[in-house]
């Protein structure tokens, strides 16, 4: 199998990558639904911290006590404060919400990148990113449809997720210019979870055995899809390979059928639809405006 993936051109290895990095993060999602049924989601999201962190250890402690040298503290400790909090609003969506509708929402991260990076790093937009960004705040108030019935709470608590994870984004973009990506995520994991560990505390439950094995998969599930998204865009161009990101949709809405029973409506799909169209036209105008990758990461919910 590993031979007839290399034997591949290196546009479809970016894809096959992807749709594996998709299933792995949806899988991930539907495990934390599974688990928040009965522990909290701010206990599962520490979990699932630690797990990420126990998993990096050994390739911290090879990379040696150099991978700690930064000048961008602050930087950091202001990324795992929101991080942390993306990570909680959407661990919380995910107890309440259809993945489905999760999926689509969390295609709205982009947008918060585009908008912040105006407000705070003063970027250029031009006439056709506006448009494009207009379709997918259209698109997510297709999903939410204020003013018909009552918001889901958890649509709310995935956009403030989106809104968070954007913001730390764009600190990431700043630390990396002097910073490595062994850094950034060295220093993620070790202030994220005792981060995570306060708010835990509150709604703290010891989890039996199986759960413990449930969490240890669904970091790994998460580590997986990390690594196949990188891998992803290292064999392909962004362009190429996150128009795919689309099937974390399909994905959410079949484990959402055969595990929850939960069936998604029409409008979460023209929703997602719009969002995610309007999130790749973006990402296409800035490498061809920038030559640069594009910040088109969805939220922070591995």
């Amino acid at each position: 199998m590993i031979a007839a993936y290399r034997a591949l051109p290196p546009a479809l290895r970016g894809i096959v990558m992807m749709l594996v990095a998709t299933f792995c993060f949806t899988a991930m999602h539907a495990l934390i639904r599974l688990t928040t049924a009965e522990i909290h989601p701010f206990v599962v999201a520490f979990y699932r911290n630690l797990f990420g962190l126990l998993v990096l250890v050994p390739i911290l402690v090879r990379a040696g006590p150099g991978v700690f040298r930064t000048t961008k503290l602050h930087l950091h400790g202001a990324r795992a404060a929101l991080q942390m909090s993306a990570m909680l609003s959407f661990f919380y969506a995910l107890s309440i919400t259809p993945l489905a509708e999760v999926a689509a929402l969390a295609f709205s991260s982009p947008l918060f990148v585009t908008v912040i990076a105006i407000l705070i790093l003063g970027e250029v937009i031009r006439i056709r990113r506006i448009a494009a960004l207009a379709a997918g705040i259209a698109g997510t108030l297709i999903i939410v449809r204020p003013g018909i019935g009552s918001v889901d709470p958890g649509a709310l608590a995935v956009l403030g997720s989106s809104a968070a994870w954007g913001s730390a984004l764009i600190i990431i973009k700043v630390a990396s210019r002097t910073d490595s990506s062994l850094t950034i995520t060295a220093y993620m994991a070790i202030l994220v979870t005792p981060m995570a560990l306060i708010p835990a505390l509150f709604f703290w439950s010891v989890p039996d055995l199986a759960t413990l094995g449930w969490f240890a998969l669904l970091g790994a599930f998460g580590t997986a899809g990390h690594f196949c998204m990188a891998q992803a865009l290292k064999e392909a161009d962004a362009t190429t390979v996150m128009p795919f990101d689309f099937t974390r949709l399909i994905w959410a809405s079949v484990l959402g059928v055969l595990i929850f029973g939960e069936y998604p409506d029409l409008w979460t799909w023209v929703g997602g639809s719009v969002i995610f169209a309007s999130t790749v036209y973006i990402a296409y105008r800035e490498t061809q405006v920038k030559r640069e990758p594009p910040l088109t990461s969805g939220p922070v919910e591995t």
